[in-house]
């Protein structure tokens, strides 16, 4: 059976149910979505979730809190954390000035789980469930380093690259 390991862009997941009005999915299963993800003769031994803790507004955190605790009660299942950073922007018509979050650090904790775990030959195949560009250059250094294993890339739906 070929091992795979499935590493999930949270935020690129989300915009991508976002847009495409899918909110009764925003409670996925993620395990379950990328067991559903797999060929024959392929099996989940882990999967990675990549995402940013909300601070506000508070009911969107509280939200966030549950579906992240239901998250961390599957088996083979891990949650890394980024975070936000806080950015002024100036609106071009009134000049106000309001702050913008914009979430950090997913993208090089996708890259560097990704390469670990093929260092370390936890995986056969990859699963990428990102349409994050960013991520193009970590796909092809494994590919380069580790000719054998295989990058599988699911975009999120109305997400492209």
């Amino acid at each position: 059976m070929e091992r795979v390991i499935a590493y999930i862009d949270g935020f690129n997941l989300y915009f991508g149910l976002r847009a495409s009005h899918w909110s009764r999915y925003y409670w996925l299963n993620l395990q379950l979505l990328a067991e559903n993800l797999l060929r024959p003769g392929q099996r989940l031994v882990y999967t990675k979730y990549f995402t940013s803790r909300v601070a506000s507004p508070v009911s969107k955190h509280q939200r966030q809190t549950i579906y992240l605790d239901a998250l961390t009660s599957l088996s083979n299942f891990s949650i890394t954390y980024g975070q936000y950073q806080q950015n002024p922007h100036t609106c071009p018509s009134c000049g106000h000035v309001e702050t913008i979050p914009n979430e950090k650090m997913t993208d090089v904790n996708i890259a560097v789980e990704m390469l670990g775990d093929a260092y370390q030959d936890n995986y056969d195949s990859a699963l990428l469930i990102s349409a994050d560009s960013d991520l193009t250059a970590p796909v092809e250094k494994v590919r380069q380093l580790f000719p054998v294993k295989r990058i599988v890339v699911a975009f999120p739906p109305r997400r492209a690259s």
